[in-house]
């Protein structure tokens, strides 16, 4: 139960926390979070004044420990519920669903009529038992009735949209094309004279009357594994973590019809207690970190966060979009890995130290501020059935340990990745969009789909794939090799990118080069281990290196060509960039023959642009082995750093001299 302790005192240390805005404090005990359709305004007397719809509001309602984790049984809340619940002349309307009024009513009576009331409580009790709710909201076109006198299901709307579809019914969710407007939530404004807080969903004191009333009611008491001690146990356990729609829950003790702990346990107590108190906390605290700073990947949810409250890194974010966030600024100068940013990438060098610099200063800025000894919690859920959640991963680590390890990963799986910015228009118009290829470790989900694509066919295995990714970050493991593989395959075929897809190649062409470095630099025999430079190493003459050198020349002679002729079309080291890395000496032949035309065409428009790619073809050439040249050998993902590299530095070198105009990229624009 360590994971319910370490929530259960990120719960105490975040309610020290008095800076937050309300909307994002953390939620009280005996609550729990719903999306509200309708707002009741009443007077201090129980008397209807007006209603609303609402859109998109969610709000924090009181709730019993049943309530906040019922299901489709009888469990009311005690102040805001349903309509089917508050409406007394639900069912003479023709509700669908069974009418739990008299459940209803009678716990909020009891509320009420304790020594913790509260007198907006009162009010709304007075009005309920009038039970006129319905026909109110009716009378205020809220909710809408037939023909018959009955709750309409459906809506039809007139051809001219004379008739257009009522606000409630586009809120509502539907089954089966159909709603009950019974399912509404209910939320009261009580004005009484002298409150300037009407809504009772932000009234403090209300949340404070109902826990207090909460509190006293009798429970069965018990050994709370988490505290050690004897208190009130919890029997229901909240649901709603992800979302306020969530019905998976990670403790449920309802099994005595099961089979979850008989022959093993006498009752549900002795195979696992947890206090009242504790359960709340524990699962508002999971809650509110992961509506805060939680990564969601369709149903699963990380969360990383220090017990004490204070700011830490996102692990499963990319490097890029961390440093986005950052602000060097409030760094003190005197911090030793303070270094001056350069304004101009020295590419005769290795441009990864830079981005060393930069990392260093980043970590060092939460090194200010955690201390080595700071409690760290990085944890995993996910549900294999809508009702039952399980943690998938958990990891307890000290906040040195914990930023070196991130550290570690960024260094070591960091590579030019392509990015788009917004650059301002100095005209007032609409910012501009200009591609960027920041030096940056990909973010796991990334990873994910440079590996298996986009297709929504694959969210399973993309969702495994990011499970698998996060023990490398935080554990520092190795690498996946099927994983490193499958991003090399996919960037590699190039030729499956349509036209317009080509801003996705360039992408996971970098993604792919960045997992093939990290990999090799964790390779799990210490003799096969290797750091490849993120610049162009004119040193390195392996074979697969030099040869996916060779392939970015010819596709920068061919593209600089087609762009001078006015041609958009893909080239040949493009075409058969994956026939290439199978089979490299016969394909390149077939390359070089192809380029014949493109050079003569280059020969009378950009002679000096051709004459410095010969020179480099030269060059290449000439560090080959004639045994490694003529093999057949298929080449390894290393090709790729070669054939990026190049391609990179051939890009800048056009880029600083204007070598070529009128050029047409095969980029493509992304979406």
């Amino acid at each position: 139960m360590s994971w319910m302790a370490k929530l259960y005192e990120t719960y105490e240390a975040g309610l020290l926390l008095t800076d937050l805005p309300d909307d994002k404090r953390l939620m009280p005990t005996s609550h729990t979070l719903q999306n509200a359709h309708i707002n009741i305004a009443i007077d201090g007397e129980g008397n209807f004044k007006r209603a609303s719809v609402l859109e998109k509001t969610q709000i924090v309602l009181p709730a019993t420990e049943r309530s906040a984790s019922r299901g489709n049984g009888e469990a009311p809340h005690p102040l805001a519920d349903k309509l089917q619940y508050v409406a007394q002349d639900y069912a003479a309307y023709g509700g669908l669903k069974k009418p739990y009024f008299n459940g209803y009513k009678e716990l909020l009576a009891s509320w009420c009529d304790s020594e913790f009331s509260h007198p907006k409580a009162t009010a709304v009790l007075r009005y309920i038992e009038k039970g006129t709710v319905i026909k109110d909201l009716i009378d205020q076109k809220i909710v809408f009735i037939g023909d018959d006198g009955l709750l309409l299901t459906s809506w039809v709307s007139a051809v001219d949209d004379s008739n257009p579809i009522p606000t409630l019914f586009k809120v509502l969710p539907k089954e089966k094309s159909l709603l009950d407007q019974g399912s509404a939530l209910v939320c009261w404004t009580v004005e009484i004279d002298s409150d300037p807080n009407t809504d009772t969903w932000k009234d403090r004191t209300i949340q404070d009357s109902w826990i207090a009333f909460d509190n006293s009611e009798d429970s069965e008491a018990g050994l709370c594994f988490v505290t050690g001690k004897v208190q009130s146990l919890s029997i229901n356990h909240p649901a709603k973590i992800r979302h306020s729609g969530d019905k998976a829950k990670l403790i449920s003790s309802n099994d005595t019809s099961g089979y979850t702990y008989r022959g093993r346990f006498l009752d549900n107590k002795e195979a696992c207690g947890v206090g009242f108190d504790v359960s709340q906390k524990a699962h508002n605290a999971l809650r509110w970190l992961i509506s805060r700073q939680g990564y969601r990947n369709g149903d699963q949810a990380f969360v990383s966060w220090a017990v004490s409250g204070k700011a830490i890194p996102e692990p499963l974010q990319d490097a890029f979009h961390l440093f986005s966030n950052f602000d060097f600024d409030d760094l003190d100068d005197s911090e030793p890995y303070i270094v001056n940013d350069e304004p101009v990438i020295d590419r005769s060098r290795d441009i990864g130290e830079s981005f060393a610099l930069q990392l260093n200063k980043y970590m060092a800025g939460y090194r200010a501020t955690l201390e080595p000894n700071e409690q760290i919690v990085i944890i995993g859920l996910d549900a294999a059935t809508p009702g039952r959640m399980g943690i998938i991963y958990y990891r307890e680590l000290l906040g040195s340990e914990f930023l070196q390890r991130l550290e570690h990963w960024h260094k070591s799986f960091a590579w030019p990745q392509r990015h788009t910015i917004d650059v301002p228009s100095l005209s007032g118009k609409k910012p501009k969009t200009k591609v960027v290829w920041p030096v940056s470790s990909p973010a796991p989900k990334d990873i994910a789909s440079a590996a298996y694509g986009l297709s929504d066919e694959l969210k399973k295995i993309k969702k495994n794939a990011v499970e698998r990714l996060v023990p490398c970050i935080i554990d520092g493991s190795p690498f996946p090799i099927d994983l490193m593989d499958a991003c090399v395959r996919m960037a590699t075929n190039r030729n499956g990118y349509k036209s317009d897809e080509q801003w996705l190649w360039e992408k996971n062409l970098g993604i792919a080069c960045a997992v093939y470095r990290g990999y090799f630099q964790r390779h799990p025999i210490k003799t096969q281990r290797r750091d490849y430079t993120m610049a162009l190493d004119e040193n390195n003459h392996s074979r697969d290196y030099l040869y996916g050198r060779l392939l970015a020349v010819a596709d920068r002679i061919e593209e600089v060509a087609l762009g001078v002729g006015g041609e958009s079309r893909s080239t040949t080291a493009a075409r058969l960039m994956q026939r290439f890395a199978d089979r490299p000496f016969s394909t390149w032949r077939n390359i070089e023959l192809a380029l014949q035309p493109y050079m003569q065409r280059l020969q009378n428009s950009r002679a000096g642009f051709l004459v410095n790619q010969k020179k480099e073809l030269d060059a290449i050439n000439a560090c080959f082995n004639t045994e490694d040249f003529v093999s057949e050998k298929k080449l390894s993902g290393e090709f790729l750093l070669g054939f990026h590299c190049q391609r990179q530095k051939l890009r800048e070198k056009t880029e600083s001299t204007n070598e070529t105009i009128n050029e047409v990229s095969n980029a493509g624009s992304e979406e």
